[in-house]
């Protein structure tokens, strides 16, 4: 396993120098300080991954990243990172990165994800597995609640004359519609803003800048 080690912070190289040279399959080909260090390297050195930090000067692990994928597809990359956020984890896998272990991983763990995504796999740490799961589950969320209350310009009418405090007869004859279909103009209101009572349907069209 050919490696190139990105990061610049000398003591994080050292301390990788020291983890992998007990380790008969893997060989460093190359330390980098930066994404455009590896990318010099890459012109000259075959690598079959990079293991890289997020956070570099002049380059940035995201759009090495980017680069390697659409530059040299049979390198693949390892983010090596402190950075557990959403933004930094789903910036990396849409650069099209193949793994992504914390910082604080353990030896064993580090050469586990070395060996998995060599041979062609993916490694994700629990931690960073589970962040992204929750990522997920929030754009889901985020999409069913947009779709929930996405009311017709019809139903905010209707809203609004509920708030004044006028009955169904009122408002289908404002409307000029029937009594059934305010009824069940209503029925889809409350089902959209998850209220069961006038009273809640009021608090929440407040709150949301309905009325």
């Amino acid at each position: 396993m050919k490696l190139i080690i990105a990061d610049d912070h000398q003591i994080m190289i050292d301390g990788l120098k020291s983890i992998l040279q007990g380790h008969a399959h893997i060989s460093i080909t190359g330390i980098a300080k930066n994404g455009v260090q590896v990318l010099e390297i890459l012109k000259k050195e075959r690598a079959d991954i990079v293991l890289t930090d997020i956070s570099m000067p002049d380059m940035d692990g995201i759009e090495l990243t980017r680069t390697i994928t659409s530059s040299y597809p049979r390198t693949r990359v390892i983010a090596l990172s402190m950075h557990g956020d959403t933004a930094h984890i789903n910036g990396m896998i849409e650069a099209g990165v193949a793994g992504y272990i914390y910082k604080n991983a353990s030896n064993k763990e580090l050469i586990d994800a070395l060996d998995k995504v060599n041979s062609g796999g993916q490694y994700f740490s629990d931690a960073v597995a589970g962040t992204i799961i929750r990522s997920m589950n929030e754009q889901v969320r985020l999409k069913q609640e947009e779709e929930r209350v996405n009311l017709t310009d019809r139903e905010r009418e209707i809203i609004d004359l509920i708030a004044k405090e006028h009955s169904n007869a009122d408002i289908g004859r404002q409307l000029s519609i029937s009594e059934r279909t305010v009824e069940t103009h209503r029925k889809n209101i409350y089902r959209k803003t998850n209220t069961t009572t006038i009273v809640g349907l009021i608090k929440w069209a407040y709150e949301n800048k309905v009325i």
